[in-house]
């Protein structure tokens, strides 16, 4: 194998291997891989807009039975610190979302074990007639695949439920690593990739938009990680013609702080700026047919995820509102509106509002800028 070779087969749009990913990665400069990757996303999003969204993530509860070594925001069933969100809760942080121009919840929670598909069906409900207006953008395949074990169900019968309640789109939440080997180690409570993939297989036969994610940086190997892009892409060439799928890929850094991986294995979150810059213009070289890449400004800051705009990124995700689970893990970053649209800007692009189905939006009048810190 060439470097060069590779580079050439990436800009004609061909699907690279694993084998031919993890060379380029081992191999090509940082300049090169940025360069392939900035020309692809000007053929698959030809201007010099930066997207961005203003929303809020809302846990629907902290009580989980997964027990990932990654994730510090969960409590055990009857945990004094546990807790189910009310509908007044649920108002207030709404409407406070809208007032800062939102328009979207990202509703996630944990694993419970007494919450099966009613519970949702009716929270959903509930929510769009009290907010009609409101997108719901929620859940996640680890949760529809737990709701489908406590219901001894199938996927489509939970997604169809879901939709027709309300749920606009699926989040690609808990993909982490989609080879089993790692989830094993750090996510055992989850379900397997495999059924990761098969419930978003199930989400776009019913034209229902998803994302998906990769947290990278702990205990996987680089060939995993390209493991776990080609089948994402596999499971987006699979998709019927007239739906979205895959809309958007968002790869993160693991962040350690106080987490059992940290504590307990000594495994530290040791992405250095560049690397995530490379793993951003790899993403991009190898899910052609993901037209969305968007850079994790809350895990590694923003002028690193300013440079990943040069390096295949064209979103720069949401000012966040909210955020529970990766903050108390340790990404500390925070953005305004307007802040958000500075660094878009001093990076060289122009920002540009947009919904989680990536159409436009025009920037709300009078919207409160002030960043909310939980």
């Amino acid at each position: 194998m060439q470097v060069s070779s590779l580079l050439n087969k990436a800009l004609k749009f061909e699907h690279l291997s694993i084998d031919e990913g993890v060379f380029l990665f081992s191999h090509a400069s940082t300049a090169e891989l940025m360069f392939v990757a900035h020309e692809l996303r000007k053929i698959q999003v030809p201007n010099n807009k930066v997207t961005w969204i203003i929303d809020r993530n809302v846990n629907t509860t902290n009580v989980c039975i997964a027990n990932c070594k990654f994730c510090n925001f969960y409590r055990i069933p009857g945990h004094k610190e546990s807790y189910i969100t009310d509908i007044e809760t649920y108002k207030r942080k709404i409407e406070e979302t809208f007032r800062y121009g939102g328009e979207q919840l990202l509703l996630q929670g944990g694993h419970h074990p007494n919450l099966g598909l009613q519970f949702y069906v009716d929270l959903f409900k509930q929510l769009k007639s009290l907010y009609p207006q409101l997108k719901l953008h929620s859940l996640g395949p680890p949760e529809i695949a737990h709701i489908t074990k406590l219901e001894k169900s199938t996927h489509a019968e939970v997604l169809k439920a879901l939709v027709d309640a309300g749920l606009d789109s699926l989040p690609g939440a808990g993909a982490e690593i989609l080879n089993d080997r790692v989830r094993r180690l750090i996510s055992k409570g989850k379900c397997g990739g495999h059924e990761w993939l098969d419930v978003m297989r199930t989400a776009h036969r019913l034209n229902l938009t998803t994302s998906a994610t990769m947290m990278f940086g702990h205990i996987e190997t680089v060939e995993e990680r390209f493991e776990h892009l080609v089948w994402i892409r596999q499971v987006q060439d699979e998709k019927p013609k007239d739906a979205k799928g895959f809309i958007a890929f968002i790869p993160w850094p693991f962040q350690d702080d106080g987490t059992l991986l940290k504590r307990h294995k000594g495994i530290k979150n040791n992405v250095t700026g560049d690397e995530y810059v490379r793993m951003i213009a790899m993403s991009r070289i190898m899910l052609p047919n993901i037209k969305n890449i968007q850079a994790s400004w809350l895990t590694v800051g923003k002028q690193v995820a300013q440079i990943c705009l040069h390096a295949g990124a064209n979103d720069f995700g949401s000012i966040m509102i909210e955020e529970n689970v990766v903050s108390v893990a340790g990404a500390p970053h925070r953005f305004t509106s307007q802040g958000i649209q500075d660094a878009i800007r001093e990076a060289g692009f122009e920002p540009q509002l947009r919904n989680q189905q990536y159409q436009f939006r025009q920037l709300p009048v009078n919207i409160e800028q002030q960043a909310i810190t939980y």
